[in-house]
């Protein structure tokens, strides 16, 4: 098999870590850091925009938005996000990576943007075309999954590539910070500038008119830092994988990566072509797939789904939870400018010291300790933190016990970084051969956005309490947090046993992993 490896590969598997890895990991990582950026502010703004179109006169709380108008507006950007993997994850595979790159990242900015232009000032309009434009986001950013993963493996080299595709996926850490940061400064700003008094005090007046403008600017702001990166996508070459072994123009290939890598490198054409007739290119849905791969699929799939439920459902819990331990004081307490501030600032520190950590960890640590372990091990955790806090529920609710559940509730998410979360992202991206790369990946993470509906909504329902005069406005009774809690444990003890479908690719070459180069009669089951 070593010498069926054609040498614009074997280049890029042996290269040292050079400059344009790093370019590389900026600007696949970008559509990452829009996307984390989007999905920190939203759970801001609802609370604001609950504030200015929904409020009652004479009503004891402040206005928040109705579950149904809630789960739209949050669950909207997760429907694009799941039809944008499935979707541009295909095309990436048909037109190749590079092409489809420039329109996820165009379509990102420029709904970024709109989404914070609505029409008209009624509710309805407003809400309406905040879900439209926020489809069409999550649809930008859907497709950016697929292709980022799939051009950090197909250019990293095999050493270092677990930590180059967790790199880019740990953009979403600078995109959380960078959300809580810019929430922080222009809620502080229109604080300083406009003040005005409580919700008790005054409800009418606690929400001033330019509060309007503070969720707009949130939201858009996150397209800036997408729309620097356009050119330098535009810029890109594409991947050598794609050119030889899907588009087998061996000449392009090695031309693209002698200027990347300014090394030089000789076309083999014949060898393409010999790769090409001996590779009976079959398809996704063929016995030969299901055979090779079949399995591998199932195991990804299922991983990133059951990952996702218990992630989302957490970052969903995080408000509640907030406010449950005292770090946020009563909505009425405050204006609305002051509550975008304070939930602003008790998020960011949350990231700040679990979630940021937890992705850089992976990236240190994937190449040594492997994929798998890291998996296995961050399952394991986040099963255990679940039902430490789940079962001794009351304990933590209690005043004394407050700082211990907000650590233990920090770890959980620590372990998801450090684990799971990053590592169902890498996987899908070196195991599929390169002609379906793309959209196996695809598949994968259209999946977890499925787990993300789920942990979303389902624990929205869920966590409800269930005694019917306690529960949120507007929401029927659920089981309460801690059965949810409980549930959720099973799901990541499920993740754990999903784990063991999936094969470790540390060290090997994206052609080994696929079997790219083998004959079908030498396959030996791994």
């Amino acid at each position: 098999m070593g010498k069926e490896q054609l040498q614009v590969l074997n280049a890029l598997d042996v290269a040292k870590t050079q400059w344009y890895h790093f370019t590389a990991i900026v600007i696949a990582g970008m559509g990452f850091f829009t996307d984390a950026y989007d999905l920190f502010c939203i759970s801001l703004v609802t609370k604001l925009l609950g504030r200015i179109y929904y409020h009652q006169d004479g009503a004891p709380k402040p206005g928040s938005l109705p579950p149904n108008v809630s789960a739209a507006v949050n669950g909207v950007a997760f429907c694009g996000t799941l039809a944008g993997q499935l979707f541009f994850g295909w095309l990436g595979d048909k037109m190749g990576r590079k092409r489809v790159y420039g329109m996820t990242l165009m379509l990102m900015v420029l709904c970024s943007v709109a989404s914070g232009l609505s029409f008209s000032h009624t509710p309805k309009s407003v809400m309406t075309t905040l879900c439209f434009f926020r489809f069409w986001l999550g649809f930008g950013i859907g497709g950016d999954y697929p292709l980022s993963a799939t051009i950090m493996s197909e250019y990293a080299n095999k050493k270092t590539r677990g930590a180059f595709i967790a790199a880019v996926f740990a953009m979403q850490g600078f995109g959380i910070l960078a959300g809580g940061m810019i929430a922080i400064i222009v809620s502080a700003s229109f604080k300083a500038k406009y003040p005005a008094p409580s919700f008790e005090e005054n409800p009418t007046a606690s929400t001033i008119p330019e509060a309007d403008f503070v969720w707009r600017i949130i939201l858009m702001f996150g397209a800036f830092p997408a729309l620097l990166t356009y050119y330098s996508r535009t810029k890109m070459p594409e991947t050598a994988r794609y050119t030889a072994l899907v588009a087998k123009n061996a000449k392009q290939a090695a031309s693209d990566m002698a200027k990347v890598m300014q090394v030089e490198i000789e076309a083999e054409q014949e060898k393409v072509e010999a790769l090409a007739q001996k590779d009976k290119s079959f398809g996704l849905f063929s016995k030969q797939f299901l055979r090779r791969h079949g399995l591998h699929l199932l195991g990804t799939t299922t991983t990133w789904f059951l990952l996702d439920i218990a992630y989302y459902s957490q970052n969903l819990f995080q408000k509640d939870i907030f406010t449950a331990i005292g770090w946020i004081p009563n909505a009425k307490t405050m204006n609305a400018i002051e509550e975008v501030y304070k939930i602003a600032r008790a998020q960011t520190l949350i990231a700040l010291c679990s979630t940021v950590p937890g992705y850089w960890f992976t990236v240190a640590l994937i190449d040594v300790i492997g994929r798998f372990a890291i998996q296995v091990m961050g399952f394991f955790f986040m099963t255990l933190f679940m039902f430490a806090l789940a079962i001794p529920y009351h304990h933590w609710t209690l005043e004394e016990n407050r700082i211990g559940f907000v650590v233990m509730y920090s770890l959980t998410f620590f372990f998801a970084n450090f684990g799971p979360n990053a590592t169902t992202f890498v996987v899908p991206a070196e195991i599929f051969p390169a002609r379906l790369r793309s959209t196996c990946h695809g598949i994968s993470a259209a999946s977890g956005k499925l787990g993300a509906m789920v942990g979303a909504f389902g624990f929205l329902y869920l966590a409800q309490n269930p005694d019917k005069t306690k529960t949120d406005a507007g929401y029927p009774p659920g089981i309460g947090v801690r059965n949810s809690l409980i549930l959720l444990g099973v799901v990541n003890f499920f993740g754990l046993l999903c784990t063991f479908l999936v094969p470790e690719s540390k060290g090997k070459s994206l052609e080994e992993m696929s079997g790219e180069n083998e004959d079908e009669d030498e396959i030996v089951r791994v």
